[in-house]
Parts: C-alpha cells; sequence; structure tokens
C-alpha cells in the first residue's frame, strides 16, 4: 500500500508504538494545515468534560468541545462543515472548514440553527515544526489516512482509532483489541 502524505484534509492515526505517549496515544488527528514549515491539525476523538456553555455561559449550546492538542490549550477553535453559515472559514479539504467568524457562529448556536455533527470544537491544537511531523512519519509513531467527511464529525470516540488500525489490516488487527494500557495485561 502506497505511503500518503500527511497533508491537509487527512488524517494521522496514531501508531500503536507510541503508546506510552500520554498525549497521543490511540489519536487520530484531523490535519488541517500541512506546509512547507509547519503542520496544525486537532484530535477527533478526545471528548473532554465540557460544553461550549460551560467556557462561554453566553452561548446557550451544550455542544462538547474537545482536546486538540497540547498546543494552546487554553484556545477554543473549531472545525465545521457549513461554509455557507460561517462566513470568513477556510477550507481544509472535501467539505471540511475550519475557523470563520465568531460572531456568526455564536448566533447560530444561540438560536439552534447547528447540529452537533455539522461542527466540532477544540480547546488547544497539536502542532509540528519543520521537519518534525516528517522524522516522527519516519520513526513510524503515525501513519497517514484518507478521511471521510463522517470521520470528523462522529460520535464515534472509542472506535475510531480501532476501525482505522483495522482497516491498515495486517499485524495492526492484534492493537485493535489491545487494552489501552498495555500495563494493565
Amino acid at each position: 500500500m502506497p505511503h500518503l502524505k500527511p497533508l491537509k484534509g487527512k488524517l494521522l492515526i496514531a501508531e500503536p508504538s507510541i503508546l506510552n505517549d500520554s498525549s497521543f496515544n490511540r489519536t487520530i488527528i484531523l490535519i488541517t494545515e500541512h506546509t512547507e514549515n509547519n503542520s496544525i491539525g486537532f484530535i477527533l476523538n478526545r471528548p473532554l468534560e465540557y460544553t461550549i456553555e460551560d467556557l462561554l455561559p453566553e452561548i446557550k449550546s451544550d455542544f462538547t468541545i474537545y482536546q486538540g492538542g497540547p498546543v494552546e490549550q487554553d484556545n477554543l477553535y473549531f472545525v465545521h462543515k457549513v461554509p455557507d453559515l460561517i462566513p470568513d472559514s477556510i477550507e481544509v479539504d472535501n467539505g471540511i472548514f475550519w475557523g470563520g467568524n465568531f460572531e456568526s457562529l455564536k448566533l447560530l448556536l444561540n438560536n439552534g440553527t447547528l447540529k452537533k455533527t455539522d461542527i466540532r470544537f477544540f480547546l488547544g491544537y497539536s502542532g509540528w515544526s519543520k521537519h518534525q511531523l516528517k522524522d516522527e512519519l519516519n520513526t513510524n509513531s503515525w501513519f497517514v489516512s484518507e478521511n471521510d467527511i463522517k470521520n470528523t464529525f462522529s460520535n464515534e470516540n472509542e472506535s475510531l482509532w480501532k476501525n482505522k488500525i483495522l482497516q491498515k489490516g495486517g499485524d495492526y488487527k492484534l492493537w485493535a483489541n489491545a487494552p489501552s494500557d498495555v500495563n494493565l495485561n
């Protein structure tokens, strides 16, 4: 199988070999930016115990917030699939958009226009400097996978990583059912 490049819109899947990295163990990251100088993405399968309203009481919304990554965890980010409703958003790939006008977003959330499957919120992001991601791919910390818009807005947080590992096949099938903390075995 050819190796995919970590382009915008693709997924980074944590290899089983990074089990000891608590920041990224069993994560799936949506790459939202990939340039010569850096890469940025958001962890799709780490829901937090917070909702939008917990962080921003002026917004009446119970949408879950996800841990986007270890960088700038005091900042809120979002990806969505409704660019016609949220001006100034940037297309990541294939109908997935990043950011946009926050005042418009607040109105949409407060009047109940958006569905949970339209948008995903993150605290923090995952970032890599110029050669860092390439080095991590070369040392088998990650593999790159095609994305489907359903992955980005899915609520199947527990099974998302497992399903991507099963799709990879071969020896990966063994890891799909391993406990998340292999020291418990």
